[in-house]
């Protein structure tokens, strides 16, 4: 259970963490900036297992991995929308951050809602509603259960 943080469409990296902050060495630094541009308080507001949840298109921009790295860093438990940025999508399964296509999710919830996620079931509650989300299939979820594909691939060799 977490709160959620709604964001709208087209919410671009450059939002999520805005260019003059990627030349911090690290994303430990980096991810008190997180959507600065958007809401001045996320960074000292989200707490680890919250979640964020967009509508159409999150993420698409640059294909900089920092963005859901920051978003990791915060301790954000996944991030849902009705549809992301192929890169960014791709970023967040190899760090190990579950990006989940939820249609509906996003018209029934508001900032600050108390949200559970039940990645087997595929399904997000909010409100007591059970919202269908994409189940991720098995070798995504095993990647992500390593903590991305990077660890995954370290845990092979």
């Amino acid at each position: 259970m977490g709160k959620v943080f709604l964001f709208g469409k087209d919410v671009d990296t450059d939002q999520i963490i805005a260019s003059q902050y990627l030349l911090y060495p690290t994303v430990e630094e980096m991810k008190a900036h997180t959507f600065e541009s958007l809401d001045t308080e996320f960074a000292k507001n989200v707490r680890p297992g919250d979640f964020v949840a967009a509508t159409d298109n999150f993420g698409c921009g640059s294909s900089r991995e920092q963005a859901p790295a920051v978003l990791k860093a915060l301790g954000v438990k996944a991030v849902f929308a009705r549809s992301f940025a192929r890169i960014f999508y791709r970023n967040c399964i190899n760090i190990g951050l579950p990006a989940i296509v939820c249609q509906d999710l996003c018209d029934h919830v508001k900032t600050g809602d108390e949200i559970e996620l039940d990645m087997a079931k595929g399904t997000v509650t909010a409100g007591g509603v059970d919202y269908a989300c994409t189940k991720l299939p098995e070798h995504l979820q095993n990647i992500l259960n390593q903590g991305g594909l990077i660890a995954s691939l370290d845990k092979d060799a």
